[in-house]
């Protein structure tokens, strides 16, 4: 294991840059022990950085590339990732806990954005319209400019390599705002546009509070687009923010998604899918599968099988738990840990029974047993509002009408599976459930090329797929007389 550098700086304007708000401590979850210094921004160092990304995009020099010119360079940029994918995955699990194999897979599915992104650079055309043969009217498409895009703590690499190769493809320049947790991977991306040849000003990489930077950032007169991914809260901050500048925004804020079980599912690969879909990352996934809706002809010996697997999964350090499995890390913080078995103990209090874990583990760093909680009902808190750690809510159903009640009677709809050997019961069901993504007998289906995004307060706009392409481009129509 390689040493890792004791002070990062932020990337500003091509420069390597302290910040004007100090140094903040970035700890190792699995210890609590101090891993670096990282230079926290301020608002005069957003609006360098802001000033810098407005600077590039006015002169024309990113975006009137040739799309296939910038299309390679974003190619390279995946390809830098991969060829540094050790160094990255080590720091990426001190300073976020998850195991060392997750790591590497989130490292890759970062790559593959930017290869994906990069391949349909040049797909983004025009169109003719038909008005007649007095006149010629077309559109394009051009980017808006400056991406502020403010990046999640849970996949602080996949996250911003996700906007970022879509915004940087079409020609935009980005100011991104790494979280306070986990800054420290993404300073590979201002080393990877280096390595590429990006000019200066079209990647900027800083670290700062919320409340400061990430503020300053979002209401910067001059920024002309946000991504924002988090807390349903801080994205309404933002969306206020941005409504004042009158700036389009793309907001993830998280779910608290169900999966419905019906009695013909295949019970051995659900609670192998459940290994993913709760227990992957600590269950710190905005996606994750929080809620199991199972039929009560099924419902005992389910749990009892999922209780079996949970409590075989191996919990500790992310970084001695380098290869494949069925193991799990620690959360990203002790008070993420502590929330989520308070909200474990709330649950039993109301009525739940606690079926395996919800307990903080006897020994040093921010793990949480795996946690399987059953006998809820829909309108307890741990059933409505998202926990964010390893933490499953097994809700009993009679039959189908009130499988789907229960699925969408919560605020959010940002994804929802359905586990059945009845494809059409799959499509009743999928018509039915108010998500922006339902899967189906696999948790996780899909990939990069699939658009995501929710329903209700799980925010709006689409990432991933094609769509996530029109976030960062407006379309301008020209019509012309002809004599």
């Amino acid at each position: 294991m390689s040493k890792i550098k004791s002070h990062w700086k932020n990337y500003i304007d091509g420069d390597w840059q302290e910040g004007g708000a100090g140094w903040l401590d970035v700890t190792d979850p699995a210890s609590g022990g101090v891993l670096a210094k990282q230079a926290m921004a301020d608002a005069l160092d957003v609006d360098k950085a802001v000033q810098a990304a407005k600077r590039l995009h006015l002169s024309g020099v990113w975006s009137d590339l040739r799309p296939v010119e910038r299309s390679r360079m974003v190619q390279k940029m995946g390809q830098y990732l991969l060829d540094h994918i050790e160094d990255i995955a080590q720091i990426l699990t001190l300073e976020q806990g998850k195991p060392l194999w997750e790591s590497r897979l989130e490292i890759e599915g970062a790559a593959r954005y930017f290869e994906y992104y990069g391949n349909q650079g040049e797909t983004i055309e025009g169109r003719s319209v038909p008005l007649g043969g007095s006149y010629f009217d077309f559109t394009t498409h051009e980017p808006y400019g400056v991406s502020a895009q403010i990046i999640p703590w849970n996949y602080p690499v996949e996250m911003t390599a996700r906007s970022l190769s879509a915004a940087l493809v079409t020609g935009n320049a980005c100011v991104v705002k790494t979280p306070e947790l986990t800054p420290l991977t993404n300073a590979y991306f201002a080393h990877a546009a280096e390595y590429v040849g990006l000019p200066k000003g079209a990647v900027n990489i800083l670290c700062g509070l919320g409340h400061q930077a990430g503020a300053a950032l979002s209401a910067h007169p001059d920024v002309n687009q946000i991504v924002f991914t988090g807390s349903v809260p801080t994205g309404i901050a933002i969306a206020k923010a941005a409504a004042q500048n009158v700036v389009p925004s793309i907001l993830e804020l998280g779910g608290k998604s169900a999966a419905i079980v019906y009695p013909d599912a295949d019970l051995e690969a659900l609670v192998s899918d459940v290994r993913w879909g709760i227990y992957f990352n600590a269950g710190q996934v905005c996606s994750a599968m929080s809620r199991m809706i199972v039929h009560e002809s099924i419902h005992d010996q389910l749990v009892e099988l999922l209780a079996a697997m949970a409590s075989s999964l191996s919990v500790g350090p992310g970084i001695e738990r380098t290869e494949f499995g069925a193991n799990m890390g620690a959360m990203v913080s002790l008070s993420q840990r502590d929330r989520a078995a308070g909200m474990v103990s709330e649950a039993r209090d109301a009525g739940a029974t606690l079926v395996t874990g919800g307990h903080a583990m006897n020994s040093p760093g921010a793990f949480l047993e795996p946690t399987i909680l059953a006998d809820l009902t829909p309108d307890m808190t741990i059933a409505r509002e998202e926990v964010f750690g390893p933490v499953l809510s097994v809700l009993k159903c009679r039959n189908e009408e009130e499988a789907l009640v229960i699925a969408n009677g919560t605020d959010y709809g940002l994804v929802g599976g359905v586990f059945t050997a009845d494809l059409d019961r799959a499509m009743q069901a999928v018509r039915k459930i108010k998500a922006g993504q339902i899967f189906v007998n696999e948790w996780y289906a899909g990939g990069v090329e699939t658009p995501f995004g929710g329903y209700g307060k799980s925010g709006y706009g689409r990432e991933k797929g094609r769509e996530a392409l029109w976030n960062y481009v407006q379309t301008k129509n020209i019509a012309i007389r002809l004599r």
